[in-house]
């Protein structure tokens, strides 16, 4: 009998039965979009983009899911998934094979990579690869421009052993100086420029600083002889604790996150990366991190390829211009750009935005009106994540100076922008809003803005309901719906939302809104429940959702269940999906795609029913045990029947996207899907249309 490889049982030991592992799905979705590095229907450029994005993913997913792990590891050693009965100790041992195997794939897509952007005009060369000449050049730019941005130390009996912050490059060199045996240390400034242009003929050349390093770094120790040298980075767990007891109401949460972000720097370590797997420098640094060697990978390139973004500067503007996507610019209907009121102009009809393809400024424009119409009364909004320069935030600045009451829910633990939100926090603040940081022990995740007005003696609400971040930046990358209305029980229902988060109240019915972690998870349910039923009669059960992430036990074996009555199911999941389609008797009536392309797909959306009877909801939710039951989440009707087709014809384009769509086989693979027509790209679809 064959013997499998450690990745081969550890893709096997993965996948149970219906269920697939959520970590071992998360790196599939991920090596997705690598291979749109390899995509030769994307121009160079965006390629490239997608390398640096796995890239980044993939220290993410460290930082945040292996640093989960690990601790689990330390404190629950015999706890398991809830799917696939591993514990913390098996599912590392497998991600650390899996993630292995992808350090190659990425390393070989760079090599593809460096040799197309040659022929395109721009060389990234290696240190080795430089001319006399060109060498003396990038010495004398590496002593004058990047050596004063390095900061260094020689490891002795005088000097304590210093520690590795998160993320940055280290150069380490194995020192001798009479006799004497010392580790030097270098430190890159994050500042320092990332590529040196060398001369400006005809065929451009750069050199990486890394490559600088290498090279010249050693030139730094005076007196010193080199024997080794050896590139490291380290990656430590970023898995913050920030629950608090809410009981305590002289605490400033916001001091306590302060005190929690500045302590992700000196977490424990999760990763170390090295260009030299074979220097024996590698042995020190795992001793000294008391690190496992399976935690440490080699990279003979770089740790990471942000640069990627930048490397088009170097090319003629036209040149880049061919490739790269074609610019594109969310556009605003021409109704709703001529109206001489947008409150009047919702009061009529509700509006519906599809991010990216339509723009977000008529969000902001809403609000600014706001700020002066006389019948605006007050102003609430949920922020989860910011632009760094924020028109939103401007905008409910200038509500509140002109009057308006502004309250504000500005999640402080939304993972990595925790900085960002206490900087517009303060902001707010200043200006005069009412703040909330969040809701008990729940991230509130919710995306909606409240508007009371006060037209003659009526009172009269408009609500925004989005499934993405008031966020003009990511506005722009993103999939997301949005939906601006003046229907009288939502408005009243998000009256009462914000009222329940003040008071950090969760047991709450609302009329139409479903609220996690109470009535969204059970509103859901229900509606999966209904289309069982239907087939049981004899009818026609459909269900039609689109999400990031589908990970909630209890709604995945509802949809077996449902599958199993002949529920016909099709789901769109961009990301993690721990359920596998196709398995006779059991989920063979579930289809399932993940589309990976040019805009991050981010949309959530639950359909329930055929036409006559349809039901459909957008939400904030992905259908993760996370947001069903451990989050502040919003599923929002679609009752415009407008909006609600426009909706449902998106989703079926989606569906039938044969070029960037994925299929999820029985066996856990993702596949193309069959070509059985013209050659569909959705997002492509969107963007002409």
């Amino acid at each position: 009998m064959k013997q499998l490889s450690p990745l081969e049982k550890a893709k096997k030991r993965f996948m149970r039965g219906i269920y697939v592992n959520r970590e071992y799905s998360w790196l599939l979705f991920n090596k997705r979009v690598l291979d749109q590095a390899a995509d030769l229907s994307n121009p160079l450029l965006e390629r490239c983009k997608f390398l640096s994005i796995f890239c980044s993913n993939l220290d993410e997913f460290f930082m945040v899911r292996v640093g989960s792990l690990y601790n689990e590891q330390l404190t629950d050693p015999g706890v398991t998934d809830n799917k696939t009965q591993l514990t913390a100790a098996k599912q590392l041992a497998g991600i650390l094979a899996v993630v292995r195997k992808q350090y190659q794939n990425r390393s070989s897509a760079y090599i593809k990579l460096r040799g197309e952007l040659a022929k395109a005009g721009v060389r990234l060369l290696k240190a080795s690869e430089l001319t006399p000449r060109q060498s003396e050049e990038c010495k004398g730019y590496f002593l004058s421009r990047v050596l004063p941005l390095l900061s260094m130390m020689v490891l002795d009996a005088k000097h304590p052993m210093m520690q590795f912050e998160n993320g940055k490059h280290y150069m380490l060199y194995d020192l001798e100086r009479d006799g004497r045996r010392m580790i030097g240390v270098m430190c890159l400034n994050p500042a320092a420029d990332r590529l040196y242009r060398i001369g400006y003929g005809k065929k451009t050349k750069v050199v990486p600083v890394e490559e600088l390093l290498r090279a010249f770094g050693h030139l730094a120790f005076i007196g010193y002889t080199v024997k080794n040298k050896m590139m490291v980075r380290v990656t430590r767990n970023a898995d913050l604790d920030t629950r608090v007891d809410d009981s305590d109401v002289e605490h400033d949460f916001s001091e306590f996150m302060k005190k929690k972000i500045e302590s992700r720097a000196h977490l424990g370590v999760v990763r170390v990366e090295v260009d030299d797997a074979a220097s024996p420098l590698k042995g020190f640094v795992l001793r000294l991190l008391k690190l496992d060697e399976s935690y440490c990978f080699e990279d003979a390139h770089f740790f990471d390829y942000k640069f990627l973004f930048s490397v088009g500067n170097y090319l003629a503007p036209e040149v880049a211009a061919s490739l790269r996507y074609p610019p594109f610019k969310g556009a605003i209907a021409r109704e709703i750009a001529e109206a001489p009121s947008l409150i009047d102009y919702i009061f009529e009809k509700n509006i519906f935005l599809s991010y990216p393809y339509d723009s977000m400024s008529p969000v902001v424009d809403l609000l600014d009106e706001c700020a002066k119409d006389s019948r605006v009364l007050s102003i609430q909004i949920t922020i989860y994540r910011l632009a760094n320069h924020s028109r939103i935030v401007d905008a409910l600045c200038r509500a509140c100076e002109r009057g308006k009451q502004v309250t504000v829910v500005i999640e402080l633990m939304a993972r990595f922008d925790e900085q960002n939100n206490l900087h517009f926090a303060s902001k707010l603040q200043e200006a005069g809003c009412s703040i909330i940081y969040g809701m008990e022990n729940y991230k509130v995740h919710s995306k909606i803005i409240s508007i009371v007005l006060k037209d003659g003696e009526n009172i009269r609400y408009i609500t925004h309901l989005g499934t993405g971040n008031y966020n003009e930046s990511t506005s722009q990358q993103y999939t997301d719906l949005n939906m601006i209305t003046a229907d009288t029980e939502i408005g009243e229902d998000a009256v009462a939302f914000f009222r329940n988060i003040a008071i950090c109240n969760t047991d709450y019915a609302y009329r139409r809104l479903l609220v996690a972690p109470e009535t969204l998870k059970p509103g859901l349910l229900s509606l999966i429940d209904r289309e069982i039923e239907k087939a049981k009669q004899g009818g026609e059960g459909r269900i039609l959702a689109k999400m990031n992430s589908l990970t909630d036990k209890a709604i995945i074996d509802r949809l077996v269940e449902a599958s199993e009555a002949g529920v016909r199911i099709e789901l769109i999941v961009r990301g993690i999906c721990c359920l596998l389609p196709g398995v006779p008797n059991k989920t063979e009536n579930i289809r399932i795609i993940s589309i990976v392309g040019r805009f991050l797909e981010h949309s959530r959306v639950y359909c329930f029913g055929g036409e006559a009877d349809r039901v459909m909801y957008i939400s904030s939710a992905d259908l993760m045990t996370r947001n069903t039951d451990k989050r502040v989440e919003i599923a929002a009707p679609v009752l415009d029947r407008e909006i609600e087709q426009k909706i449902y014809d998106m989703l079926q384009t989606m569906l039938s996207d044969n070029v960037k769509a994925r299929k999820l086989c029985a066996d856990g693979k993702y596949r193309p899907v069959e070509t059985l027509g013209p050659a569909l790209d959705a997002q492509n679809s969107f963007i002409r249309n």
